[in-house]
């Protein structure tokens, strides 16, 4: 029999709005209990600015048609739309044997090697997490640990609008630069990336048993 700390369920929630998925994943990471496996949810949102815990009011620049919610993940201010492949990753850090920074680095290091497998050099920068290429941003993380689990996680630019990034100051600084795949000859879509992200990701995870589920 397969340890419980070694199997995942992978969800396939196709596009969502984002204030009804972060309820939905916490309240999964409140009801969950040590007999509960761990699940990542991937998903596209419909467009909106989310604000974390650390986030100040002056880091959106100017006001537009775009919700903006505040949210209990860390980090500043990011923008999330369709054309953007989101992971939330959660997690048992506790049963895992995972502290905060490991996973943020886990995560970091699964983007990078995604997108080595394309060619694309990225970096991660010690003082700012997120993933890197030539100094533009992009993939976000942020993340909350609750009762020794993960929720939130990561957001990777894959063909998006990436215009709304010009109304703030993205992820709290000042003319930082977004890229994305598809500005970097990665053709391939949301949908074609994700398994292949779950995989680099779980190259360090190491889940030996996975499910898979999309939602129809």
């Amino acid at each position: 029999m397969t340890p419980i700390q070694d199997k995942v369920i992978i969800r396939y929630l196709g596009t969502q709005p984002y204030q009804e998925t972060w309820q939905a994943m916490s309240d999964f990471t409140e009801q969950r209990d040590e007999l509960t496996v761990d699940e990542i949810w991937i998903v596209e949102h419909t467009p909106v600015f989310t604000q974390g815990l650390a986030g100040k009011a002056e880091h959106l620049l100017t006001s537009s048609d775009i919700p903006v919610v505040k949210s209990d993940r860390g980090g500043q201010i990011t923008h999330h739309a369709p054309g953007q492949l989101i992971a939330y990753l959660m997690i048992n850090i506790r049963r895992k044997a995972f502290n905060v920074r490991s996973l943020v680095t886990i995560i970091e290091q699964g983007i990078i090697d995604l997108l080595s497998s394309f060619g694309v050099k990225a970096a991660a920068k010690p003082d700012a997490p997120g993933v890197y290429v030539d100094g533009k941003k992009i993939a976000s993380l942020g993340l909350k640990i609750r009762r020794g689990c993960s929720f939130h996680g990561l957001a990777l630019n894959v063909d998006m609008d990436l215009t709304p990034f010009l109304q703030i100051n993205p992820c709290g600084y000042a003319g930082l630069e977004m890229t994305q795949c598809r500005d970097l000859g990665i053709s391939s879509s949301v949908a074609e990336l994700a398994p292949l992200l779950i995989e680099k990701l779980n190259q360090n995870l190491q889940y030996t048993q996975i499910e898979s589920f999309i939602n129809e």
